[in-house]
């Protein structure tokens, strides 16, 4: 073993699936972020931990209104994804500039994009961590997949543009089937 510094650490704490957050501000506008810093909390009801940084245009918008969507892309969005990742909703309309498609969600203002194999719906159900952490919990109020989508493959980060693909799937005995 040698040692490792300890800023690249993140590098080896994977949570799951690169997602795009989507958020309307109160003024109309759409946006959506890259996000890597999420996981899961609660199964019933799902809840979603995830941060996004105060520096991001999205924080001010999901800390306003207390909503989004999570959409989880698949790997054929990969270049899409790091696009998105790597400008921001300050400067325009970032959804129209990147040609992403939009739909309306059934319970919250912010959209769905459908392109995703996956879209979740949520609300913000606890802030008490937002101030020292930029820390959101989510509550999962509903959810929609592709069902053309059902096998495929999601993207994993790895720091500094390098991403893991899902791999092969093994099923293994567990006490809940």
């Amino acid at each position: 073993m040698i040692p490792l510094a300890l800023p690249e650490v993140y590098k080896l704490i994977e949570p799951g699936p690169v997602v795009l957050l989507a958020t309307r501000a109160r003024t109309g506008r759409a946006n959506v972020m890259t996000m890597s810093w999420h996981m899961m909390t609660e199964f019933a009801p799902p809840s979603v931990a995830c941060v996004v940084s105060s520096a991001n245009h999205s924080f001010k918008a999901l800390r306003s209104t207390g909503e989004c969507v999570i959409a989880i892309p698949s790997v054929a969005m990969a270049e899409t994804v790091v696009a998105v990742g790597n400008c921001s909703g300050r400067s325009g309309d970032k959804l129209a500039m990147l040609g992403l498609a939009t739909a309306e969600a059934s319970l919250v203002r912010a959209p769905l994009l459908p392109q995703c194999l996956a879209n979740l719906e949520c609300r913000v159900t606890d802030m008490t961590l937002v101030e020292r952490m930029n820390l959101f919990v989510l509550e999962v109020v509903a959810a929609w997949i592709d069902p053309r989508q059902r096998r495929a493959k999601t993207i994993h980060h790895c720091g500094y543009g390098a991403f893991i693909v899902d791999g092969r799937r093994i099923s293994l005995p567990s006490a809940k089937a």
